[in-house]
């Protein structure tokens, strides 16, 4: 177990603070993406992932996972990635999903924020695979309303069991909870005396 550590006040936030949320690894979700391209080679594979940190972040699992070929992404995105390379951080080779003929990218990976996937930008390739990454996509109706035919349940949030190991952890004599499903963490945090 954990040796707790002196916390007076400790604020979260809870946005998938209900023990359903129980996010997968990120390189198993990833690997999916793989299994994909083996599966659907004639086709492009669009990620819709949030223009800062998460599309960055989808990169490099990418790399990873032992993509080496080109990733092409949205115009909103280039600044990110330069400003992440600028710092140090390796993305590999990225190059720009514009211009493209009609039915490009079959068996290539593109990223764009998560309206773009189903936006007119999305129609110049070919038979896309529409993916979106984030923690949402464990909740099945969210990624049909999206249109969603690969969800990837990637989060830049704590998940449940995260949620409850740093509060064994901290031991906190007070906690703030910000947003999202407060009532379950806080019946939790009572059920084990903070």
């Amino acid at each position: 177990m954990f040796e707790p550590v002196p916390c007076h006040v400790f604020i979260s936030e809870a946005t998938f603070g209900l023990p359903v949320f129980t996010h997968p690894p990120d390189s198993e979700e990833i690997g999916r993406v793989i299994q994909s391209l083996g599966q659907f080679p004639e086709r492009a594979h669009l990620i819709g992932a949030y223009a800062l940190g998460k599309a960055q972040r989808v990169i490099r699992l990418l790399r990873e996972a032992g993509w080496e070929r080109p990733i092409y992404v949205h115009g909103a995105l280039e600044r990110l990635n330069h400003l992440y390379e600028r710092e140090g951080v390796g993305l590999g080779p990225i190059l720009p999903a514009t211009g493209l003929k009609k039915d490009a990218l079959g068996g290539e990976i593109a990223i764009a924020p998560p309206s773009a996937i189903q936006d007119r930008w999305a129609r110049r390739f070919a038979d896309p695979v529409a993916a979106f990454a984030s923690g949402w996509m464990l909740v099945k109706a969210r990624a049909r309303q999206r249109g969603v035919e690969l969800p990837l349940v990637i989060s830049d949030h704590a998940d449940w069991p995260e949620l409850t190991a740093t509060f064994q952890e901290l031991r906190p004599e007070e906690v703030w909870i910000t947003h999202g499903r407060e009532e379950g963490l806080l019946r939790w945090l009572e059920l084990n005396g903070m």
